[in-house]
């Protein structure tokens, strides 16, 4: 795995270097910044008087779930989340015009076993592509607090063109919408609902954990397995992370090989253009389509909003 550090390369070559298993970090940028105050301001407000990185010490699991299912979605779907994120591709040199971008999500980790299914879900090793994502999406991730390398995420290069026995064969990101993702803030003690896992042991070492500062971005390919490190840090890690696409790769169906993923349904749909949050173009999306789209839709205005207020995916 190659690894790039505030490369200067343009973003049609970034992109086809990430698709080929590259690694891309930046240090953190003006917006970037902007984005993790931001979502500390959410944070902090939400948990006070608490202090976010002591909350595990003194609040009970379920009542830290019922805040979380208010915090995430505020900070999903604000404006402003939106409208920095624009910034932030602008100053990493995207063509707004052409580049896409799913709202950014609002993740959290906590040690130990405090709270790590549902609404802070503790992520197995696995690819994006195995849950409907596109070949061509690019993920960012970055840290509001400060990380360690027992509370970060890790990747997993080897399994990059590794071909690994998994269950995405019965995933299907419209039925996930509609009946698993808006009850994420339900799961506190297990989580139930059925997800792409895979189905042999998994060798972990080597892995790949980035230890950025505050504000400070790495993408990578949704096609590079990676994990949630079981975090033994003591303090909570929060993190933010978003998914691109560009026009002209979902178009040409250009982006990493699938090595392994048989799920069904895309999350293409979800994505907003840069410059005035229109969706994708219809014939861009009936590339992707199967007929699954129209299997499963909600039962009910409230199932819908339920469904696109959770921040699990």
């Amino acid at each position: 795995m190659n690894l790039y550090t505030d490369s200067e390369l343009s973003d049609d070559i970034r992109r086809t270097r990430l698709y080929q298993g590259a690694v891309f970090t930046y240090s953190p940028g003006p917006s970037a910044l902007e984005l993790c105050q931001f979502a500390r301001e959410l944070i902090e407000e939400a948990f006070s008087p608490l202090d976010p990185l002591r909350v595990h010490e003194t609040l009970p699991a379920e009542k830290c779930a019922g805040i979380l299912a208010e915090l995430k979605p505020r900070f999903i779907h604000h404006p402003r989340s939106k409208e920095i994120i624009k910034r932030m591709l602008e100053e990493s040199g995207c063509d707004l015009e052409k580049t896409y971008f799913d709202v950014p999500r609002m993740r959290t980790a906590y040690p130990d076993d405090y709270l790590s299914t549902g609404i802070a879900y503790a992520f197995h090793p696995h690819r994006d592509t195995w849950y409907s994502a596109p070949a061509c999406q690019i993920n960012w991730w970055m840290p509001i607090y400060d990380l360690t390398p027992d509370n970060c995420m890790a990747i997993h290069p080897q399994y990059f063109s590794r071909a690994i026995k998994n269950g995405s064969r019965t995933y299907n990101y419209h039925r996930w919408n509609l009946e698993s993702r808006y009850n994420a803030a339900q799961h506190v003690k297990v989580d139930t609902r059925v997800q792409p896992r895979p189905e042999e042991e998994i060798e972990l070492e080597p892995q790949v954990r980035i230890v950025s500062k505050v504000g400070g971005m790495f993408l990578f390919s949704a096609a590079q397995l990676h994990s949630t490190v079981p975090n033994t840090a003591g303090v909570p890690r929060y993190s933010i992370d978003f998914r691109t696409v560009h026009l002209d790769d979902v178009l040409g169906k250009i982006g990493a090989a699938n090595v392994d993923s048989a799920c069904t349904g895309t999350t293409l749909g979800d994505y907003l253009r840069s410059t005035d949050l229109a969706h994708l173009p219809e014939e861009a999306l009936a590339l992707y389509s199967d007929g699954t789209e129209s299997q499963y839709v909600p039962n009910s205005p409230m199932q819908l909003v339920e469904a696109g207020n959770q921040s699990a995916r």
